[in-house]
């Protein structure tokens, strides 16, 4: 009896050139006795289309060639099969297969994503979007705004925009946190909805977060100065400062005295006053080493 597998493969995530990679897991499909069916996303019906490719070949596993958006793509599509996404890392964000550890190379890739163990990983909910990583509501968010819009890619883009985002920023704003059975006011910078320890740059901003544990954390950033961003970039995030606060729930509520921008796994999502969070448990089997 063949297995099975779907290979999705975002062709333009991270800029890089798809064509080696999907000959690499051809080959591997070929050599390991998988049947193998390869998709690539165009970014029109993509979930209607692998929903309609699941329903087909009912594959034991789906492997995904892209950053965090393709992977939270195929685990929409696949929100209501017991089926297990492999990652190969390929996008611009990859903040989720940083959290997972997952080696650089792609052959250590291709036996993880299609023959190991896999783990019940937790999604979060907010505002009726699932995040997968990290989202965050606050500088950081206008920072992927600017960076979306700037032409320099890379650390050094992102540097720039940070420089750029801080000294232009708006006001902190007010939170009213409502979770755990109880409302606190903060006045933040930013505030990170963590199901994760890290952002894709390798940052550690959620020390205590586990992907699996039915929780997410809010972690309230409430003075942003270039000394406590340095910390933190550097991996230095000092836990026990009075500038950061960290609630850890299953469901939150986030009200802001005025719009403020919002950003969801890496991506833009306008400006917002009101936010509703919850947990999503064990929501996706993903494949680990």
């Amino acid at each position: 009896m063949k297995k099975n597998i779907i290979f999705v493969v975002n062709p333009i995530s991270g800029d890089l050139d798809k064509s080696d990679l999907i000959e690499a897991v051809q080959e591997f499909a070929a050599t390991n006795h998988f049947d193998l069916e390869v998709y690539e996303t165009t970014g029109k019906s993509d979930i209607k289309e692998i929903k309609a490719l699941y329903n087909h070949y009912l594959p034991e596993r789906i492997v995904v060639a892209g950053g965090d958006g393709t992977i939270k793509m195929v685990a929409e599509a696949m929100e209501e099969h017991d089926v297990i996404i492999g990652i190969l890392p390929a996008g611009s964000a990859n903040g989720l297969s940083v959290d997972l550890n997952l080696p650089a190379g792609i052959e250590e890739n291709l036996k993880i994503a299609f023959l190991h163990h896999y783990i019940e990983m937790d999604m979060i909910c907010i505002n009726g979007k699932k995040s997968i990583h990290l989202s965050d509501i606050g500088l950081n968010a206008d920072l992927v705004k600017n960076y979306e819009q700037s032409d320099v890619r890379g650390i050094w883009g992102y540097a720039l925009q940070a420089f750029t985002t801080l000294t232009e920023s708006n006001e902190p704003f007010v939170a009213a946190i409502t979770a755990n059975n109880k409302t606190v006011e903060h006045v933040a910078r930013m505030i990170v909805i963590a199901n994760s320890q890290k952002y894709g740059t390798g940052v550690i901003i959620n020390p205590n977060g586990a992907m699996n544990d039915g929780k997410f954390e809010l972690v309230i950033l409430k003075s942003l100065d270039l000394l406590l961003i340095g910390k933190i970039i550097t991996g230095n995030m000092p836990i026990d400062s009075d500038d950061i606060v960290i609630i850890s729930t299953d469901k939150a509520e986030i009200k802001t005295d005025y719009p403020v921008s919002f950003q969801i796994d890496g991506e833009y999502c306008g400006a917002q006053n009101s936010l509703e969070i919850h947990i999503l448990h064990k929501q996706m089997k993903i494949a680990i080493p």
